[in-house]
């Protein structure tokens, strides 16, 4: 059974959906024990890092999500659920991120004549070799609809970028923890081998 977080965020049906068809029992919760009893973990998410990081204070869920962490169980952010896994985001300065991995969620510069939120389709580079990525071409596409963006403290856990006027860390795998700024429930044939990939681990 897959666990997916449920924190109020946007976006958490279409990842239920996406397991689904691959199969898979996937269950949309905040409740501790079947977070902590599931065999893999994902939190989704679009919106706001500062919003986001206080319904999960006020759910109760940071201490079962480094629990989760800390017992190895493999875990997946997607989108806002990759940023929250950082220390802090400049959209709301001195709000504490999870900091589970290091590094920082900088706004997309928007003087290059490029539109801020990225929302579109952008192909993969892959730095370092990932899971995640097994049986994926380099150059791949997946769909991207976000405003910030990460740099990794560590850049060999950086395993795919993509370039939006920027180098963005577009995908990070540490121990049992793997995120994606890009959503792979939406990033047709190509995501659905994400998840799967992710599945299997």
């Amino acid at each position: 059974m897959i666990a997916i977080i449920d924190y109020d965020a946007g976006n958490i049906k279409s990842v239920e959906k996406a397991l689904m068809a691959l199969g898979e029992t996937a269950v949309v919760t905040r409740d501790k024990e079947t977070i902590l009893g599931a065999e893999k973990v994902i939190l989704p998410g679009v919106g706001a890092f500062g919003d986001a990081m206080e319904k999960i204070r006020g759910y109760g869920l940071e201490e079962i999500i480094q629990e989760v962490v800390a017992r190895k169980t493999p875990f997946l952010g997607i989108c806002l659920g990759l940023q929250l896994l950082f220390e802090s985001s400049e959209e709301t300065p001195g709000v504490q991120g999870l900091g589970i991995l290091r590094g920082r969620i900088i706004k997309i510069p928007d003087d290059g004549g490029l539109k801020v939120p990225q929302i579109g389709w952008n192909s993969l580079r892959f730095p370092n070799s990932g899971r995640l990525f097994r049986g994926i071409g380099e150059e791949s596409y997946v769909y991207f609809v976000h405003s910030y963006y990460l740099q990794a403290e560590e850049p060999e856990i950086v395993t795919a970028t993509t370039v939006y006027g920027v180098q963005i860390h577009a995908s990070v795998e540490k121990g049992n923890v793997f995120a994606c700024q890009f959503h792979p429930e939406k990033s047709s044939d190509v995501g659905l081998r994400i998840l799967q990939n992710f599945v299997a681990i």
